[in-house]
């Protein structure tokens, strides 16, 4: 099975304007409801490939419960902690006449210490062999930045495997204790190890650091220019689709569910990375946050470019 993990999840509102203009009254021309946080994103792309998954994280509130009566009306089973506070609304802004956006996100509900043990209790009960855990995002206010290594270590002595996406203080203590895989994109690649990201070489170098810290597998996702992954026996240079961008938001999440799709299919490194690339090229090409059918994703695979360096 495959679970992801949402800390500070969100409803995502979408106000779709003729154009962005500052200190002027915007008028929208429709609004999209999305059931946002990176984890649920990455359910929402599995689903769309015809892969089961289930949410685990935080709600609370009747946001909260709008998510999970939303993520139970999109076929996605989820086990969540009820929290006090009330689950944080994300508002995104983007212009149909030009290529910009704007995403404004609140900061979220402070997560108790009873609840963040419930969390933990929850994952120790889930956690199997063959797992595959998704643990993507930031942080509550107030949650100790140690959280996702303690995630990590649960899963990984359960005998299942953790996949990271995260930044900062969470991503170096998670590093720490060995993640199957870490996914940083490169600002936090560098942020992590302080060494430059300019060139694919700087990247390749990033790579190898962070695999020295303990991390057997490191992905650097680049943005529109792909990614480039490093293991023990080979480093990956993925260069993804030309598309018509209609919208990057959850792309990169989009991303993370193709990598976790051809890991639990046992695929070749690049042929993950081409699932992975694939995924994230059809969410970025669809407007709103809408992800990629396993069709399209399939399509776009024979479109995606892996280089071994």
């Amino acid at each position: 099975m495959i679970y992801t993990v949402t800390l500070n999840p969100a409803l995502d509102r979408e106000l779709a304007v003729h154009a962005i203009a500052f200190d002027a009254v915007l008028r929208a021309s429709a609004l999209r409801v999305d059931y946002g946080g990176k984890g649920f994103n990455v359910s929402r792309a599995l689903k769309a490939m015809g892969t089961e998954s289930v949410a685990v994280g935080f709600v609370g509130g009747p946001t909260g419960q709008r998510i999970a009566d939303g993520l139970a009306g999109l076929g996605i089973a989820t086990d969540f902690v009820e929290i006090s506070g009330e689950t944080r609304t994300n508002v995104s802004i983007v212009s149909e006449t030009e290529a910009h956006h704007i995403k404004v996100n609140e900061a979220g509900p402070t997560i108790t210490a009873a609840e963040t043990e419930a969390l933990l209790d929850k994952v120790r009960a889930l956690a199997t062999d063959d797992d595959w855990w998704v643990l993507s995002g930031s942080l509550p206010p107030g949650m100790e930045p140690s959280i996702y290594a303690e995630l990590v270590e649960i899963v990984q002595r359960a005998g299942a495997r953790a996949v990271l996406d995260t930044s900062g203080a969470p991503l170096r203590h998670a590093c720490e204790v060995r993640p199957y895989l870490a996914k940083p994109n490169a600002f936090e690649a560098s942020e992590l190890t302080g060494q430059p990201v300019s060139t694919t070489e700087e990247v390749a170098a990033v790579a190898r650091t962070i695999h020295a810290m303990g991390v057997p597998n490191v992905m650097i996702s680049l943005g529109k220019d792909g990614a480039l992954l490093h293991d023990s026996s080979q480093t990956c240079v993925a260069t993804p689709p030309a598309i018509a961008e209609a919208n990057p938001i959850g792309a990169g999440d989009s991303s993370v569910a193709g990598l976790v799709w051809g890991l639990s299919q046992g695929l070749a490194w690049p042929d993950v990375l081409r699932w992975s690339m694939a995924c994230g090229a059809a969410a970025a090409s669809l407007p709103g946050t809408a992800v990629g059918s396993r069709e399209l994703v399939g399509q776009m695979t024979q479109r995606v470019r892996v280089e071994v360096i």
